[in-house]
């Protein structure tokens, strides 16, 4: 399984950025597949989620300003962020779980700054 995040970059206060993911080696439309971010000396946390089904859920900190979506058809899930604030500073991986494990993309760089 390969995961390929793209998207990321320098933007400021209130705007918008979209990151991608494109995943390679699974069966990817029966896959639920999350966006987690990790801003410098602090956890790994989890943004936002997307079921094979369409069903989501997001992190309370970016509920109204971010939306998860995906193309069954690309094997990409989009994580669309708008109204980007100085804290949403982080590295951004898409992730997954599938055959009893976990696996990562790469992580793109998300900085919000004037």
């Amino acid at each position: 399984v390969q995961l390929q995040a793209s998207g990321g970059g320098l933007v400021q206060p209130g705007g918008s950025l979209r990151l991608s993911c494109a995943a390679r080696g699974t069966s990817f439309k029966f896959n639920t597949m999350d966006w987690y971010r990790q801003a410098p000396g602090k956890q790994r946390d989890l943004v936002a989620n997307i079921t094979s089904g369409g069903g989501t859920n997001y992190a309370d900190s970016v509920k109204g300003r971010f939306a998860i979506t995906r193309d069954n058809a690309k094997r990409t899930v989009y994580l669309q962020m708008n109204s980007l604030k100085p804290e949403d500073t982080a590295v951004y991986y898409c992730h997954l779980f599938t055959r009893a494990r976990d696996f990562w993309g790469q992580g793109t760089q998300v900085t919000v700054s004037s």
